[in-house]
């Protein structure tokens, strides 16, 4: 446990450090929030499908989680290039405990992030359909963030150098967030493009976040909330793995 609190702490200290950071996280998700909220608002209201900013809210806050969860195994090729991944890995603790830090701590900061943009969404004018429906929102924030960090922690644990992840990950991240119906209906898609949705795994997680704060649900809460855990337990499982399997 002391050794997962320390790399939980680690995370958050970079994390709180990197003013540029802290900015570049919530700079894009609210260039998304304004231009396509007001810019696709009045097009979605006259297709009669209400208040888009309430339906493309929650795909925002879902995206932040995925792009900074994902992009913070990169931070496992940083250390292994600078040699504290091998200070880390040679101490008398188990891997399985170093891969939970990782995950908690940038879990942690995805949430953070998300968070920010929650609170940005409602000064552009987004208002949740149930305040008491937040609790549950952070849950499917947590869940998100602890599926995609994992993720990301597996994939890098494979390559040596930034290059090759950064590549990987935007082969990987883009269609993610493009399928997962973040920004349009899932109603009505081609059968081809609902099958890909349904696989998406964000598409889980944006329906349940979606369903917690504007009312809307097209999966269902239940089966978000279990595909998610089961998803979060396969990804953090195969993680510790391939992260045991590093050699220094």
């Amino acid at each position: 446990m002391t050794t997962i609190y320390i790399l939980w702490l680690r995370q958050l200290k970079r994390f709180f450090r990197s003013r540029s950071r802290v900015l570049g996280s919530v700079a894009q998700p609210l260039l998304f929030l304004i231009a396509l909220g007001f810019g696709f608002g009045p097009i979605y209201q006259r297709a009669g499908r209400g208040n888009f900013m309430e339906f493309l809210a929650p795909g925002i806050i879902s995206m932040t989680i995925l792009f900074s969860s994902v992009f913070n195994g990169i931070e496992i090729i940083w250390d292994r290039q600078f040699g504290f991944l091998k200070e880390t890995l040679v101490a008398p603790v188990s891997r399985m405990g170093i891969m939970l830090g990782r995950t908690a701590g940038g879990a942690t900061v995805s949430l953070l992030q998300a968070l920010l943009v929650f609170v940005l969404s409602m000064a552009v004018g987004f208002r949740p359909a149930s305040w008491g429906n937040l609790p549950l929102a952070l849950v499917f924030m947590v869940l998100i963030a602890v599926l995609f960090t994992a993720m990301g922690t597996a994939i890098a644990s494979l390559l040596e150098d930034f290059q090759g992840f950064q590549v990987i990950m935007n082969f990987l991240v883009q269609p993610l967030f493009f399928l997962s119906g973040a920004l349009f209906p899932l109603e009505g898609l081609p059968k081809a493009l609902g099958i890909v949705a349904r696989v998406d795994l964000l598409s889980y997680g944006v329906d349940g976040l979606r369903a917690t704060l504007a009312g809307i649900s097209y999966f269902g809460l239940g089966t978000d909330l279990v595909v998610l855990m089961l998803a979060s337990l396969v990804v953090l499982a195969v993680g510790s793995y391939l992260f045991s399997k590093i050699q220094i």
